[in-house]
């Protein structure tokens, strides 16, 4: 399959999450402050890039993450109002990349670049063996 078929450049979306404490890095890490997490960040990110396309995948084909490269670039406290967002840069055969960004309210929290690959799920299962 080719994503270049059905996945456009420009698809974007967004997603919006109060930070809960157990997002933050002091929940993982004792001592830590209670903030969003780099990671939880990044893993709002990836859903939200993967909201932007899931609509145009072909049942039984879902996308994975494959690459990261983000800059966490402020802290946002229990309770924030977090707002990601994702739009496909490019399309290549089995791979999509985007651009990503966080914000609470217009202060930028994180941006980067994101990519997903382009999965057969029973394919997949079975090369696993799963």
């Amino acid at each position: 399959m080719d994503a270049r078929e059905f996945i456009k450049i420009g698809m974007s979306a967004e997603r919006t999450l109060v930070v809960p404490a157990e997002r933050t890095v002091g929940h993982f890490v004792p001592g830590m402050p209670m903030v969003y997490a780099t990671p939880m960040m990044i893993l709002e990110m990836e859903m939200t890039a993967g909201d932007a396309i899931r609509a145009a995948l072909q049942p039984g084909w879902v996308t994975v993450g494959t690459e990261v490269d983000i800059r966490h670039l402020a802290a946002a406290l229990v309770g924030a109002t977090v707002r990601t967002t994702a739009k496909v840069t490019a399309v290549e055969r089995r791979v999509i990349r985007f651009e990503v960004e966080a914000f609470e309210g217009a202060r930028k929290l994180g941006e980067g670049r994101h990519a997903r690959g382009l999965v057969n799920v029973e394919m997949f299962n079975k090369r696993l063996g799963a």
